[in-house]
């Protein structure tokens, strides 16, 4: 696909989506809102998932080591995926593409498409929940909040985060398939 035509689909899909962006971005109007879901999103950049990996050994001792390193692993590949097709799609986020839609924190880059904190949100979570079922009360929601609070923060589309989710899912769900834990 040739950047026009990208382009063009994005102007389109935009479009749809305009309607979603400015509902999901009226929290963001609400102080207590604003807080809480920025707070999950800065947690969402990393710190939760590095301390998750650095702490599943801690706690977990030596049977948590490959986990571990499968995650940085999935998680190094996923930022240098997410990294080429921003740049590659180009496509501008909806702050600044869209009327009425005002950003709730500070964007870490440029470009929306896909979401890397929903990419990274959903493989980590598969992957330690796969290896630690007992998370799961705790991962899988906070993920979703990460994942949320893109769309709310006016940071990301609807299709950024779902794609963002799929693209995680696949990575994990290939590591996985490809290396099966030992023991």
């Amino acid at each position: 696909m040739n950047g026009v035509r990208t382009a063009e689909l994005f102007r389109r899909v935009d479009a749809i989506e305009h309607a979603w962006c400015l509902r999901l971005n009226r929290g963001c109007s609400l102080p207590a809102v604003r807080d809480i879901f920025s707070a999950i999103s800065k947690l969402g950049d990393g710190v939760f998932w590095y301390v998750l990996i650095v702490l599943l050994p801690v706690v977990y001792g030596e049977s948590a080591l490959y986990p571990a390193v499968r995650m940085a692993v999935v998680g190094f590949i996923g930022v240098g995926l997410y990294k080429y097709l921003k740049s590659r799609l180009v496509r501008e986020r909806p702050y600044i593409s869209l009327a009425g839609i005002v950003p709730g924190t500070r964007a870490l880059d440029r470009y929306s498409f896909p979401s890397g904190h929903t990419l990274h949100a959903v493989s980590f979570t598969t992957l330690a929940v796969q290896s630690f079922p007992e998370l799961a009360w705790l991962l899988v929601p906070f993920a979703a909040l990460v994942a949320a609070s893109r769309v709310i923060l006016g940071l990301h589309y609807p299709t950024d985060v779902a794609a963002g989710a799929l693209i995680g899912a696949a990575l994990a769900i290939l590591s996985m398939v490809l290396v099966p834990l030992v023991g």
